[in-house]
């Protein structure tokens, strides 16, 4: 029954994928992030909360996760006891096998239409854009000029803890500060904190450069057609 126990691990998987794009898109959905919006066609209303959305289809999705794990969890623990000859355990597989088929086909649809009817607030995510998370990139510039990235990484941490001190965004920190850390920062270090440049700088495989991200997007299409031909 390896082919039982596959096709549920593969289901499981997907499961486990599903249900971590189903947690980033709930707490994206929070008023606290608030970097999208759900469909009213995929949201419930709360029976206390005249104002409240919530992600009901979202959330049953991530629950249905741990169903599928649990289904092949159950089959595993229903053969790892069997001699090699056929015995009427076999016949648990049937049932997971089929309820892992059938819950697919439930959660992958409504996940595809939440993300289909979504709508993005592109200002909410502006506005939490934060200098200190380029702070990987102030590293890199001291790394591009010549200063190990072990001394580059405790430089940089020395000025975000600065900037701390200071009450200022890293951006803010004055060039004399960063020259007091290390006489290698130029007046050009101001173009690291372009959260655009320093996007299009990861265009590498899996990187985050638009680049990069359309191309692992064309594969994924490619890679469908050729399964579905």
């Amino acid at each position: 029954r390896d082919f039982a126990a596959e096709f549920l691990f593969a289901a499981a998987l997907i499961g486990v994928h599903v249900s971590k794009l189903a947690e980033a898109l709930i707490v994206y959905s929070t008023a606290e992030y608030g970097f999208i919006e759900l469909a009213d066609a995929f949201s419930t209303g709360s029976s206390l909360m005249p104002q409240k959305k919530n992600p009901d289809p979202l959330e049953l999705a991530r629950g249905k996760a741990g169903t599928l794990i649990g289904r092949l969890a159950g089959l595993l623990a229903t053969l790892k006891s069997l001699p090699s000859a056929y015995d009427k355990d076999l016949q648990e597989d049937k049932p997971a096998v089929f309820a892992a088929a059938e819950t697919l086909l439930t959660m992958l649809p409504v996940t595809a239409g939440a993300i289909r009817t979504l709508s993005v607030k592109a200002d909410r995510m502006q506005a939490a854009l934060d200098p200190a998370l380029l702070a990987t990139d102030l590293a890199d510039y001291l790394v591009a000029r010549g200063v190990p990235f072990r001394e580059a990484h405790a430089i940089t941490g020395r000025a975000v803890r600065r900037a701390i001190e200071l009450g200022i965004k890293l951006d803010q920190l004055p060039w004399s500060e960063l020259q007091a850390l290390h006489p290698v920062f130029a007046a050009d270090v101001a173009s690291v904190f372009d959260f655009q440049a320093a996007i299009a700088r990861r265009n590498i495989v899996g990187g985050t450069g638009a680049a990069a991200v359309q191309a692992q997007i064309e594969d994924a299409k490619r890679l469908l057609v050729k399964r579905e031909t």
